[in-house]
């Protein structure tokens, strides 16, 4: 029976092009996933180096790192909304380009201010990749099983990738130079940024014009600058001083306010409903707490490896290759074959549980330690623990999210992570210098006592980030789902172009 003309025709479903791209896709979207949470930590080991080269003095030094945590962590909510309105392709290829350039000045710089400069621009570029890396894969991996590896390939990246940053920081140091710190992003971006341009389809773009939520932007950015700036401050001049206190001050009026900016937009920078989910919101909370957590690993077993051991950069590096590799080896079992039956309920917790373990283990350090028997331990321990936390925990925080707001919500997860950090840093950073102090009143200073007190400081703010580690399994536990998080959002259309 033939259709009269008036007969509706059902419109052909769309075909998603990234489809058949979708594993090399995830090789572009990891190795720029894997060059932004590297580079928070590979500048440390060089910083040293970067130091006596430039001749800027201890006061000033904590800017290079900063910088790059004040750009990044201030802008990310504008990033991932910026690739939710303009296009995830665009916006990605923009910061992998914009990363490289800005690592390209930083590596040449011949002053700090342009050291400094430039982490600052890169981070302003890392704000723009992040989101966008992470839209572009939830949105790619709409098939449960294939999701599910996806997001255990990513959260393995996500949890190692700091440590890959201390590995590769040292290499680089040790065998060329502080500068190759910088310059080694050039490898990683431009050949990431030509695989995109040639692999990824994007949206159709659209205006910024009234799309853009200027309050909600302006409270959200200031805000977050301010939060992150107050407590790296009080790491370095306490929590009493005058600008650590005003700062932190400011955060809270501005992030309140922004609250009650987005409850009021019909078009909110970030719709409340990603953070009210109880889904989402405890994966959040699980990143910013096992960030705060697990800094104490990075930042002072670095301590313990070059102070207190004596160890080189290069050495200290390869000392965290361990648990970067399990870190691997467990996010992408768990992803594959646990966490589709199970969902993260279980699994979280668990990962808070075994990173407590570590960290209690840690407190055992002494100024006569090894590192075969009294540290390979725990860095195993941990390495399972945030291989339970990451995988699952992302996929979490990007499930079920509308397509057009993808990116914003990935940008929580990285917003998350970067200010625990910074809480982590300023906290566990404050107690460890008090705890060495205290050591040191009514005793005889010699080269023994200030390594004991130096050693007391670390074991300090091990005991704490176990307590910080314990909070996010009691959280993880009584907000994650039971349910399986393997099912997928729907699928955004995409047109070629």
């Amino acid at each position: 029976m033939s259709s009269s003309p008036d007969t509706p025709v059902a419109a052909p479903a769309a075909v998603d092009p990234h489809h058949e791209r979708r594993w090399l896709i995830l090789v572009v979207v990891g190795i720029a996933q894997l060059m932004v949470v590297l580079d928070a930590t590979i500048t440390n080991i060089a910083l040293p180096s970067a130091q006596a080269d430039l001749g800027f003095s201890d006061g000033s030094r904590q800017w290079v790192i900063t910088a790059y945590a004040l750009a990044f962590g201030s802008l990310l909510l504008l990033g991932g909304r910026l690739g939710d309105l303009l296009g995830r392709k665009r916006v990605f290829v923009v910061g992998l380009l914009g990363f490289a350039t800005a690592s390209a000045v930083g590596g040449a710089a011949g002053s700090f201010g342009v050291l400094v400069g430039a982490r600052a621009a890169q981070g302003v570029f890392a704000a723009l990749l992040a989101p966008a890396a992470l839209g572009l894969l939830s949105t790619t991996f709409t098939d449960p099983a294939e999701r599910a590896k996806a997001f255990g390939v990513f959260g393995a990246i996500a949890g190692a990738g700091a440590g890959i940053g201390m590995l590769l920081g040292g290499v680089l140091t040790d065998l060329l130079s502080w500068r190759w710190s910088l310059y080694v992003n050039l490898l990683f971006a431009i050949p990431a940024a030509t695989a995109a341009v040639r692999l990824l389809h994007g949206t159709r773009a659209g205006s910024l014009r009234g799309r853009i939520d200027v309050p909600g932007t302006l409270t959200a950015t200031a805000g977050l600058l301010a939060l992150v700036y107050g407590f790296s401050h009080a790491e370095s001049d306490g929590w009493g001083n005058g600008l650590t206190v005003a700062m932190l001050a400011a955060a809270a009026v501005l992030l309140v306010s922004f609250v009650l900016v987005e409850r009021r937009s019909d078009k909110p920078l970030l719709p409340l409903s990603v953070v009210t989910d109880r889904a989402r919101a405890s994966a959040y909370l699980s990143f910013g707490l096992a960030g705060a957590a697990m800094f104490a690993v990075f930042l002072f077993m670095t301590f313990y490896l070059q102070r207190t051991l004596g160890f080189s950069p290069l050495e200290t590096g390869f000392a965290f290759l361990p648990l970067n590799l399990v870190i691997i080896a467990t996010a992408t079992t768990v992803s594959t074959r646990i966490l589709p039956r199970t969902g993260p309920r279980p699994l979280v917790p668990t990962g808070m549980l075994l990173g407590a373990a570590s960290m209690l283990w840690f407190t055992g350090l002494d100024v006569d330690g090894g590192y075969a028997g009294h540290i390979l331990p725990g860095l195993l321990v941990m390495g399972v623990g945030m291989g339970l936390i990451f995988a699952p925990a992302m996929a979490t925080a990007t499930l079920g999210v509308a397509p057009q707001h993808a990116g914003v919500a990935s940008a929580m997860v990285s917003t998350g992570q970067q200010v625990g950090g910074a809480v982590g840093t300023a906290l566990l950073s404050t107690l460890a210098a008090s705890a060495t102090s205290g050591y040191v009143d009514g005793r005889v200073p010699s080269q023994q006592v200030l390594a004991e007190a130096a050693v007391h400081g670390y074991t300090t703010a091990f005991w704490w980030a176990a307590g910080i580690f314990l909070l996010g399994a009691a959280v993880s536990a009584a907000l994650l789902p039971r349910r399986a998080a393997a099912q997928a959002p729907v699928g955004e259309p995409v047109l070629a172009h």
